[in-house]
């Protein structure tokens, strides 16, 4: 069995889905039996190109979670000695995440130095490979990464796919497992007081960081339809923007919905999650392309209905019909399948939630990175 493993990627002080993702990781392989630790950062991003307000969490440390913030993304000296004390650790196994090319140089850098003890096993969490917004530098980036993974793990199709035009290193892709770190779902009057939200409105929820891949102004679009308007629905937005909010804001105004919205677009603390999601009636995924999506496994957790766009591996996790709408990623479109969601009802597509849910184990994702690794189960 192995017995030391350490994960590299983002974890507390530093917020956000990716290291909720790596701090619930680390507990499964803890629960497990394996003496598991994070290695986060000091300095992800350097502060002129975050597009947020703060990377740090205004939380208390997640308890029974080793977490060593030492590395620097912006200093190859950081890297070669992280990377030399990992390789004197010699850990069973390094996982390591990898969701953006700008993270190349310093993560690529690092695994070198591990894999010179000639025992580490290097198994990468692929989140995307070709990214949203593309940059200069991507594709040499990526390939400079993935020369020292072992083997890498996807969450979806699209991500495995892309991961072919740069290695054809083993791959497997597991689901996205349930994020199931943010407590029980409570009763949608408790969530709607929590909140200080109308108790007796329809509410849809956008949920997550807003940018412009997510299509929140698509969706804008779609409350303007008529039939939404008439059914007086109204639409939460739980996020803060990682973009310019001046478009948006302008949209709002050039449509005159305003009265039709509810922006909360501060960041959604980790203790704040459980109430939004238990708030709405269904969740929203307007995205214009996408390879998977944190919201989804949060709203199967929650067990919210959604409606997805027809977009990368979304629809691979969303039956449609059964947990919740797939449409087109145009306004007309998503207006309709809000429409159907609610023709519905929430009770039409409970029992097909609860059992589609099954599917997303942490524990799956556990094995499926130990048998990459070479480890018997």
């Amino acid at each position: 069995m192995l017995k030391k493993l350490i994960i590299i990627g983002p974890a507390w002080p530093l917020r956000g889905g990716l290291a909720s993702f790596d701090e619930r990781l680390a507990r499964q392989f803890t629960e497990e039996g394996y003496d598991t630790s994070i290695y986060t950062f000091s300095l992800q991003y350097p502060g002129f190109i975050f597009p947020g307000t703060t990377q740090y969490s205004s939380e208390p440390a997640p308890e029974g979670i080793k977490i060593r913030a030492c590395i620097n993304s912006v200093n190859p000296f950081n890297w070669f000695k992280v990377g030399n004390e990992l390789r004197a650790l010699k850990p069973d196994l390094v996982i390591v995440r990898y969701w953006l090319p700008f993270m190349g140089p310093c993560l690529g850098t690092i695994l070198r130095r591990v894999k010179k003890n000639r025992f580490t096993k290097i198994i990468c969490i692929a989140d995307n490979v070709v990214p949203h917004e593309h940059r200069p530098g991507d594709k040499p980036f990526t390939q400079y990464f993935v020369k020292p993974v072992d083997a890498f793990v996807t969450m979806s199709e699209k991500v495995r796919t892309d991961l072919h035009a740069f290695t054809s290193k083993p791959s497997q892709r597991i689901v996205h497992p349930l994020y199931d770190n943010f407590g029980e779902a409570v009763s949608k009057n408790e969530a709607r007081v929590k909140l200080a939200l109308p108790e007796n409105e329809k509410i849809i929820l956008f949920f997550g960081f807003i940018r412009k891949y997510k299509g929140l102004d698509i969706l804008l679009e779609a409350i303007n339809d008529q039939r939404i308007r008439k059914s007086n629905i109204k639409l939460l937005v739980a996020g803060e923007f990682y973009e310019n909010r001046k478009d948006i804001d302008e949209l709002i105004a050039k449509l005159g919905i305003a009265s039709q919205l509810i922006l909360r677009t501060d960041f959604i603390a980790d203790s704040e999650v459980r109430y939004y999601l238990s708030a709405a009636d269904f969740v929203i995924q307007p995205y214009r392309n996408a390879t998977q999506s944190g919201v989804t496994p949060l709203a199967y957790h929650f067990e919210k209905p959604m409606l997805v766009t027809n977009v990368g591996g979304l629809p691979d996790l969303v039956p449609d019909g059964e947990v919740g709408i797939v449409t087109e990623p145009d306004a007309l479109s998503i207006a309709t399948g809000i429409m159907r969601l609610y023709e519905l009802g929430e009770n039409f597509f409970l029992p097909h939630l609860r059992e589609e849910k099954k599917k997303y184990s942490w524990h799956k994702l556990a094995e499926a990175i130990l048998q990459l690794a070479g480890e018997p189960r």
